[in-house]
């Protein structure tokens, strides 16, 4: 394939409207754009009557991570990640952790699909992680990317808000091999009040995800917006209902960007976590160590399967997806499985 010069490459999804402009298609915005105009995400313009992804390739920071960073637990657990991403986002949250490069525009680096995916093998790293702030802006140069790192047999993951378009997240969920999806929680008016945008569209990528790659689930809990029995309850029925093995992170709010309220307590994120674990297999605490709630526990005997220390890995009682104590299936993809 022949790719266009740095910053005219195609965007994927767009049409041309009856008045001349182009609009996006890729997320649920589905932006109207006149002549130089760039989306939400700040990742799409209209150039000579054409939508262009000019963030293609343009790459904020790469580094290596443990996979336990993501957060993925259950997905070739022990196992290090190459991260990558890119600016922008097609969400305003008052409280996004990564403001820098979502809502701001940091130094980028031009790397292509082929030389990400030579720099993940040449690091021994299990596959591409999509991460930072919002990959599906990134949609065409993930979508390339994820096919030049499936063909040197590693592994393809999302670190995802979820607000996308269901046609073309079918286009790229066969490229890719695991989700953690930001759920920021079960209110519309959450996400309309605080994140400038609707929740349905990510609770049907959260669907379309489980049924088709492993889906693990973040919820960060901010004390007064999410933070009430209720707001918990109604998480771990929408994440049962799509399966009781999935795993759910729930993380600790730190006051950063806009957002000025207290850390979320320790006693919030215990409550959250057994609220949870009355109907999930799998719950975790992240950003704080609350001693149990950061191992993963067989579904059937109960015995710690995978010790943690931090995002390392220091025990593993595994035989493939099964423990070793008493042979129950636990959900947890310890190699790639994938149709020839």
């Amino acid at each position: 394939m022949t790719i266009p010069a740095i910053g005219h490459y195609p965007a994927a999804h767009w049409k041309i409207t009856k008045s001349g402009k182009a609009q996006c298609l890729l997320c649920p915005f589905n932006c109207i754009l006149a002549e130089g105009r760039s989306g939400v995400c700040k990742g799409k313009t209209n150039l000579g009557g054409e939508l262009i992804a000019v963030n293609y390739g343009q790459t904020t920071s790469l580094s290596m991570d443990p996979m336990e960073k993501k957060p993925l637990y259950h997905f070739l657990p022990g196992t290090s990640i190459l991260s990558v991403g890119p600016n922008g986002c097609n969400l305003a949250c008052d409280f996004c952790q990564n403001y820098h490069v979502s809502q701001g525009r940091a130094p980028t680096e031009y790397i292509s699909p082929e030389d990400l995916a030579d720099i993940a093998l040449a690091q021994g790293a299990a596959g591409v992680a999509y991460t930072y702030s919002e990959p599906l802006i990134w949609f065409e140069y993930v979508m390339d990317a994820a096919k030049a790192v499936r063909a040197r047999g590693l592994a393809n993951v999302l670190v995802s808000n979820g607000y996308i378009n269901q046609k073309p997240f079918a286009e790229l969920l066969p490229w890719i091999d695991a989700l953690n999806l930001d759920i920021k929680s079960m209110d519309p008016l959450f996400y309309k009040k605080v994140c400038k945008s609707t929740l349905p569209p990510v609770l049907e990528t959260a669907e379309a995800a489980a049924e088709r790659i492993h889906l693990e689930i973040t919820n960060l809990i901010i004390p007064g917006l999410n933070d009430r029995e209720a707001d918990i309850e109604e998480l771990t029925d929408f994440v049962t209902g799509l399966g009781d093995m999935i795993p759910l992170h729930f993380s600790r709010y730190f006051p950063t960007y806009k957002r000025t309220t207290p850390p979320t307590p320790p006693e919030t994120l215990e409550k959250a976590a057994n609220i949870a674990s009355r109907r999930l297999k799998h719950v975790f605490v992240g950003n704080l160590d609350l001693g149990r709630w950061k191992d993963t526990l067989c579904p059937g005997c109960r015995k710690a399967i995978i010790n943690r220390s931090g995002y390392h890995v220091a025990r593993v009682e595994l035989n493939g997806d099964r423990c070793r104590s008493c042979g129950s299936p636990t959900g947890v993809v310890t190699e790639l499985k994938r149709a020839p």
